[in-house]
């Protein structure tokens, strides 16, 4: 066998040229290779809850809905609710199995950031409004993928909380926030997976792109976090290579880019860049590469139904039952059985935008109930509204109400329908499609045995929850979704997800309701550490279900907490246990959730955070010691007048439950902390209160860190226009409208069969930079192109204009 070069050998082997060349991919999903070298360029593909890989004969590279059959496990909401680490790394280790089989060296997830507002359209695809609990779960998803040799990449790093201008809009948050809340779980997940590439997100925070972030990028990511894989970009986040690349940004996605290749190079040439510094890039870049192509292997295949049967059990223990009123579920034998609800047939099982998967098989709910229940006939089903339309259909209303009336027990599925949630835009508020509320409403009316089935990937306000009996929050639940919650409906599976998010009652109760989405350049993240379940704490707010909440169908004691030293120094990790014991009749598993609270703290603390948890099976009776060891971290804030992380000394309350609200036990314990004597509260979170009806809330950070007044950039997009403004935003201009108006024509005509994609691809394109036409025109709108259009809009007369405009809006890439 011949011995492989060192990465020395091969970077004095590489032209100044080819080094750059390895700067960008070597087309949209591919990275570079250099096959003189015995280098080859690997594939990279869209994740996170299954392999999205385009054949090659697809119609463009973006792909949507084109890609090759495989496994669509739930989406991360879901994946979350499960609690379970073990059960991720199992899914990763399939889709891992899956990429090798299609031969992906890296699959572009897991998703790690935080769920700050329930109406960012991409929740579905994030775990967590917690960042332990979000970091957890996404390292053990890394570790389970790369386990199979495959890299991940980590994203979208850092603050991308909406999609909403979401590839230019400022992020405006303070540094305590950006350490405690948005980092936390990205560093979490560093730590135990070590994934082998992070993807930057598109956005800026606190004025820069995070493509070229030296804060982000070099001073936390590489230098305090040590992380030593390679950063990519998101597919056309990267406003300056050259800025990029010396902030440590090491490939540029998608690739083919002459123009910024070029920049690279002059830069080298002239010493604004030093080839040293161009070489580590290209060494991280190689070992990406090596180590993902060095176990490839041909004719491996994936078993296909044990993915789909281990897609059915995670969907299953994730499916977070939310009410059980008078133990209406399981349901009992011999009952006549109404189905409700376009869902049923139809059911919503992933969400909308890159991380759509082509099912390899899809369970049915109505289906799936009927092959398992023992007398099928008992059940039936009528469509109640449709899914297309919010109107409501009074004869399809009729129809469901009588049919109700009729039966011994009514289940409803019901949730939000793709055009409500997406990516590519946000939703303006938290409620399900009017027609399906109100036939929730009317059955409720003629039936008092009522049970609710959710499809949504993300909180939803239920008007009509004191009116049903069961609810059951089945998420976005894969291709075999339909089967996990007919096994949870008819007590084949004990439900055990819990919820890894808060719902409120109301969208106007969330924290982050006055700033979000925020203006057309800057969003402020005035709440600060004040996210979800730390602000319905800390505010004394009413939540509809609490953060870690979910029921079983048995039901479990926890006693006997035991800490192993009364007074911690702070060193280590500190050890304590607890029992657990099934004290119900049928075999089920609880989620045991560690809290920490500051109890006599000098600064603004959340009232708990969650600090550890643990999964337990136990047979009915049957009795377990859970242990935990928690870390100093979880008892500490950052300070940012320090720029570290300090761990207080004084009494801390260790508290044991079911959810962040149903505390069980609870003991203290004296920590000796690190902090400078002397030192008084961190000023970036004195935060003054304000009096509102009903609650407190928290007063703006901002006041404190920027003055009374916002930053002066919510002032609209206004002539010169640049590269940064959206493409929508120029509308304006005749130039502008003429464009814009092509694209979404084109849009539109292409995705004349797949409507759900029209709406997710027009907000995209309307949103999107001027300086992407390139990127996503694959080129055929080259960049001198963009720039005479970009001086057109901007009043400039140019010779040949005309021709320019018709050449622009007759190239294929448009049309197609």
């Amino acid at each position: 066998m011949e011995k492989k070069k060192s990465m020395e050998k091969l970077l004095e082997e590489m032209t100044l040229e080819e080094k750059v060349s390895f700067c960008s991919g070597k087309d949209f999903w591919h990275l570079e290779g250099l096959e003189r070298s015995g280098i080859p360029s690997i594939l990279v593909t869209d994740g996170p809850h299954g392999v999205r890989k385009l054949p090659d004969d697809a119609e463009d590279s973006l792909g949507i809905e084109q890609s090759v059959p495989a496994t669509c496990f739930p989406t991360a909401s879901l994946l979350a609710s499960t609690w379970n680490t073990e059960m991720i790394k199992e899914v990763g280790r399939a889709i891992g199995e899956e990429c090798r089989e299609e031969k992906v060296a890296v699959l572009l997830g897991p998703g790690a950031n935080i769920k700050r507002s329930p109406l960012c359209g991409r929740n579905f695809e994030y775990f967590s409004e917690d960042p332990y609990l979000s970091g957890e779960i996404s390292g053990s998803f890394i570790e389970g993928v790369q386990s199979e040799g495959i890299g991940t990449s980590l994203k979208h790093f850092a603050v991308n909380n909406q999609e909403k201008r979401r590839m230019t809009i400022d992020a405006i948050v303070d540094e305590r926030a950006l350490r405690e809340i948005y980092l936390a779980g990205f560093e979490r997940a560093i730590n135990k997976g070590d994934p082998l590439t992070v993807m930057c997100a598109y956005n800026r925070v606190n004025g820069d792109y995070c493509s070229e972030h030296q804060h982000l990028l070099i001073d936390i990511l590489r230098r305090e976090w040590g992380y030593a894989g390679a950063l990519i970009s998101d597919w056309g986040a990267v406003n300056d290579r050259v800025k990029a690349l010396k902030a440590g940004l090491d490939v540029e996605m998608p690739g083919d880019n002459p123009r910024n290749d070029d920049l690279i190079l002059k830069a080298v040439k002239n010493g604004e860049i030093s080839e040293k510094k161009l070489d580590e890039t290209v060494k991280r870049i190689l070992k990406i590469i090596r180590r993902t192509s060095d176990g490839a292997e041909d004719g491996f295949t994936y078993h296909r139904s044990a993915h789909h049967e281990k897609a059915r059990e995670i969907a299953a223990e994730g499916t977070v039952l939310l009410k059980n009123e008078g133990d209406v579920l399981p349901l009992k034998k011999g009952r006549s059985i109404a189905v409700l609800g376009e869902l049923a047939k139809k059911p919503r099982y992933q969400g909308s935008g890159s991380s759509m998967i082509r099912p390899n098989t899809l369970d049915r709910p109505l289906e799936e109930l009927k092959r398992s229940y023992k007398d099928p006939k008992n059940i039936r089903f009528a469509q109640g509204y449709r899914l297309k339309e919010d109107r409501i259909d009074p004869d399809l209303m009729e129809e469901a109400v009588d049919l109700a009336g009729s039966s011994d027990i009514t289940i409803i599925f019901a949730g939000l329908p793709a055009r409500y949630e997406s990516e590519g835009f946000d939703r303006d508020h938290m409620k399900i499609p009017s027609n399906q509320n109100i036939l929730i409403e009317k059955v409720s009316e003629v039936s008092d045995q009522v049970i609710v089935i959710l499809q949504n990937g993300a909180p939803v306000e239920m008007p009509w929850i004191e009116d049903v009996k069961g609810i059951i929050e089945a998420y976005l639940g894969g291709e075999a979704g339909g089967g996990a919650v007919a096994d949870i409906i008819l007590g084949l599976k004990n439900p055990s997800g819990k919820l890894a998010e808060s719902f409120p009652y109301r969208l106007e109760d969330n924290p982050s309701y006055p700033y979000f989405p925020g203006g057309k350049n800057t969003v402020e993240y005035r709440e600060s550490i004040f996210v979800g379940y730390r602000y319905y704490d800390h505010a004394d707010v009413d939540v509809m279900f609490p953060f870690g909440h979910g029921l079983s169908y048995t039901d479990f004691e926890l006693s006997g907490l035991w800490i192993e030293e009364d007074e911690w120094d702070g060193e280590g990790e500190l050890d304590l246990k607890c029992a657990i014991k099934n004290t119900g009749d049928r075999p089920g598993k609880e989620v045991v959730q560690v809290y920490v609270e500051a109890c006599d703290s000098n600064i603004l603390r959340p009232p708990k955070e969650l600090g550890a948890f643990k999964k337990v099976r136990l047979e009915p009776g049957e009795e377990k010691i859970v242990t935990f060891s928690l870390e100093p971290k979880v008892f500490s804030y950052y300070n940012t007048s320090e720029k570290r992380w300090v761990l207080e000394s004084g009494v801390f309350n260790i508290l044991v439950g079911r959810s962040s609200r149903d505390i069980v036990l609870q003991e203290d314990i004296v920590v000796a902390g690190n902090e400078k004597v002397g030192v008084m509260t961190d000023a970036s979170v004195r935060t003054a209160y304000l009096e509102l009806p009903g609650k407190k809330i928290c007063r703006d950070v901002f006041e404190e860190l920027y003055g009374k007044s916002l930053p002066p950039h919510n002032e609209g997009f206004q002539k010169p226009y640049d590269m940064n403004t959206p493409l929508g935003a120029v509308r304006d201009t005749p130039v502008g409208e003429r464009l814009f108006s092509e694209v979404q024509k084109a849009i539109k005509e292409r995705s004349k069969d797949h409507e759900q994609m029209t709406s997710m691809m027009q907000n995209m394109i309307k949103e999107m930079p001027i300086r992407n036409l390139p990127v996503f025109s694959q080129g055929e709108i080259d960049y001198p192109m963009t720039e005479a259009f970009l001086k057109m809009i901007n009043g400039h007369y140019l010779h040949g204009g005309f021709q320019l405009m018709k050449s622009m809006i007759s190239k294929k890439s448009l049309r197609g």
